[in-house]
């Protein structure tokens, strides 16, 4: 998975506007530290921006800044989702190469960098709903973009909605289970045992 720090790293390679920097920062600061971990001062900073700056983009402060990072880690998921998803020839090995993605991407930031969304709602439950829809809207999002592969493979409507879900929640749980455990298997288990599940529903030759 392509992360917000990998996304800092290529403003040095093309031009961003102010705003997209400062969410950016927001997205990675949040991702590695939780929201409550993060404060507006270090995000500025991070960003290269003002603290004016960030409050002229974002007066609603660190909750408005939050709900635009997770729209930002919504669509560079889903980005990276679509490809994995459309690049394997069938659905269940392209939800075995979308644990390893997740896998190799935790790897490489050292187990630092979990779901940015994840990280960014958890602690914020029960007390920011603005925070709270953006997450649930960007699973949503992801559930689509598995629901539709699957149907593209032929399995029937009603087995599609429920194993999309069944994907991303398992995806999401098997990621913080490897980041706290400073393993892959967690990740890698997940993806083979969903790859067994999305067989028995998808049609072979045979069944046509």
């Amino acid at each position: 998975m392509k992360t917000a720090e990998q996304d800092l790293t290529a403003d040095a390679e093309r031009p961003v506007g102010t705003r997209e920097r400062i969410v950016r920062a927001a997205s990675l600061l949040m991702q590695r530290q939780g929201y409550d971990g993060t404060g507006i001062k270090q995000i500025s900073t991070e960003a290269g921006a003002t603290l004016g700056s960030v409050y002229h983009f974002f007066p609603g402060g660190k909750q408005q800044l939050a709900v635009a990072a997770i729209g930002h880690g919504d669509r560079e998921f889903a980005d990276e989702l679509r490809l994995t998803l459309d690049g394997a020839a069938d659905p269940a090995q392209a939800v075995i190469d979308c644990a390893h993605r997740l896998a190799e991407g935790l790897r490489e930031s050292d187990w630092v960098e979990g779901c940015p969304v994840t990280s960014t709602a958890l602690g914020t439950a029960g007390r920011a709903p603005d925070i709270q829809e953006a997450a649930a809207a960007a699973f949503a999002n992801w559930r689509d973009l598995v629901y539709a592969r699957l149907r593209r493979a032929g399995v029937a409507e009603d087995d599609a909605h429920d194993l999309a879900h069944t994907v991303i929640s398992t995806l999401e749980g098997a990621e913080l289970a490897a980041q706290v455990s400073r393993s892959e298997r967690p990740l890698l288990t997940a993806g083979r045992h969903l790859a067994q599940l999305i067989n028995l529903y998808t049609p072979t030759t045979e069944d046509s």
